[in-house]
């Protein structure tokens, strides 16, 4: 427990979802076997104020933003082959898996996963010191887009009004 009295892995999670971004790039590849999709998704930090350097917010964000990366692609893994015999669907990702997957080399801050508890995670994050961050998937869809767009505030559906039904004043038409 930290001295607020919450968990860690908390205290982790809510940093992460704190930390502004902007997506520079998404580059995304179908695999030979036609099966598969690779995703790249280059970020870097940014804040409200723009005077703010990126290099700042790395420093309070990077271990915040990594664990919630984590925590989502956790979430979002399923067994792939015989790791279902490792599978329980209600696990969750630890503060202990989180540093099993970190590591620092190069100046950069990495979390690489792999299978976790039958979770076929294959996700790689890596922060580097002037706020700049690729997060790379493979085998997990475009699901990586989506955890952005989510942590973005993005919305992805829209209510629909059924025959009869007025728009609501603020959905656009």
């Amino acid at each position: 427990m930290s001295e607020t009295g919450k968990p860690a892995a908390q205290t982790l999670f809510e940093t992460g979802t704190l930390v502004l971004f902007r997506v520079v790039d998404t580059q995304t590849e179908l695999s030979p076997d036609k099966q598969n999709v690779f995703v790249r998704a280059d970020l870097v930090f940014e804040d409200d104020d723009k005077d703010t350097d990126p290099e700042e917010i790395v420093q309070w964000a990077a271990f915040g933003f990594l664990f919630t990366l984590a925590v989502l692609s956790f979430h979002d893994a399923r067994p792939r082959g015989i790791s279902e015999l490792d599978y329980q669907p209600n696990d969750a990702f630890t503060v202990a898996d989180f540093f099993d997957c970190l590591s620092f080399k190069d100046g950069e801050l990495r979390l690489q996963t792999d299978y976790i508890r039958g979770r076929s995670m294959k996700t790689e994050v890596t922060i580097r010191s002037d706020g700049s961050v690729t997060l790379t998937t493979w085998g997990r869809g475009q699901s990586a887009l989506r955890w952005l767009d989510d942590l973005q505030g993005k919305k992805r559906f829209a209510v629909v009004p059924t025959a009869g039904q007025a728009t609501p004043p603020d959905t656009p038409t």
